[in-house]
């Protein structure tokens, strides 16, 4: 290409904002098409400089995506996942935090199934739910089919502005037993913490001993959805706020289930907030299949707790391998 010459970027159609007048070009059309020109042309020499070679094809790629979003050209399910954003923004968010800082060691990802429905159980801890978040990284970026983790997350996620409303755009929804199960048996992989605000809140000293896990719900879910159940250990993520104390009172007065006291939050303010960066390991184990079972069996208080008492044992026993195997807690 000769000096002057300006690289073409190309923009895919899309709907205007608004029918406008015959014969003009909508907006978002002369909206992208003015940043594009701009790339192409007098920033050209300097994107390649910074961006290096392909910028192109991401810019291109970019600014078809805004286009989308401020054109409303882009779909939902029933829950309001939002597929296109979850993978060009939110996942790509996770990556670089995933990768680079907690540096995470994925391991049994083949015991997720291709296809169909299945139920991720997990240990919790952190004091902040990273390691769910984690999670739907791993599942998504290590499994060859690209799987989605559809979440189940407490009534807290959703009333939280901002929280809420990204939970519901990636795809997750409350923990309830139906949408559990529904989720199911349209074929995802849905994941469920158990242990809930007690194993994310435990002090540090509890640190990688399992909390209740309920009445066994989600085990009801998976038996009336006739999926297996994938137990997953998670090592890294205690370490990441250790919990050095709880201050109840103003839990209480805030509506919080804990005001955790950390060795650097409240002291350092904001910067309290940033996470030791450990060095993380997600374990997910063999399946535990259900499909043997009528989905009546669902109804069976000693069934149910059997299979919950067997999920926890697994998890727990990994756990506990994982930490004898880890060299360090950064390293």
């Amino acid at each position: 290409m000769t000096a002057g010459q300006a690289k073409v970027i190309p923009i895919e159609t899309a709907p205007s904002w608004t029918a406008g007048e015959p014969g003009r070009t909508p907006l978002a059309d002369r909206l992208a098409g003015s940043v594009a020109g701009l790339l192409a042309g007098r920033f050209g020499p300097a994107a390649e400089s910074v961006l290096g070679k392909g910028w192109e094809d991401r810019a291109a790629n970019g600014l078809a995506f805004l286009r989308r979003r401020i054109t409303g050209d882009y779909q939902v399910d029933e829950f309001g996942f939002d597929q296109e954003l979850t993978e060009e923004v939110l996942l790509s968010v996770l990556r670089p935090v995933a990768e680079r800082y907690f540096r995470i060691e994925v391991r049994g990802i083949e015991n997720i199934p291709t296809e169909g429905g299945a139920l991720v159980v997990a240990n919790h801890s952190g004091v902040v739910p990273l390691d769910a978040l984690m999670t739907q990284w791993a599942i998504h970026d290590h499994h060859p089919a690209r799987r989605h983790l559809r979440m189940l997350a407490a009534d807290l996620v959703f009333v939280l502005p901002l929280v809420g409303e990204l939970a519901r755009k990636a795809g997750h929804t409350l923990a309830c037993n139906e949408d559990a199960q529904a989720l199911l048996e349209r074929g995802e992989v849905v994941g469920v913490w158990p242990e809930g605000f007690k194993g994310i809140g435990k002090p540090f000293a509890d640190r990688y001993k399992l909390q209740r896990f309920g009445r066994g719900g989600f085990v009801a879910s998976a038996l009336r959805a006739g999926v297996p159940i994938v137990p997953c250990s998670i090592v890294g993520a205690e370490e990441t706020y250790p919990m050095l104390g709880n201050v109840k009172t103003l839990a209480r007065l805030l509506g919080l289930p804990y005001v955790p006291i950390t060795p650097t939050f409240p002291w350092l303010g904001p910067l309290g907030a940033i996470p030791l960066p450990t060095k993380w390991t997600i374990q997910f184990g063999t399946p535990i299949p259900t499909d043997q079972h009528p989905p009546e069996a669902a109804e069976d208080p000693m069934l149910v707790f059997n299979l919950t008492d067997e999920v926890r044992e697994t998890i727990q026993h990994t756990l506990y391998r994982l930490l004898v195997e880890r060299r360090s807690v950064f390293f």
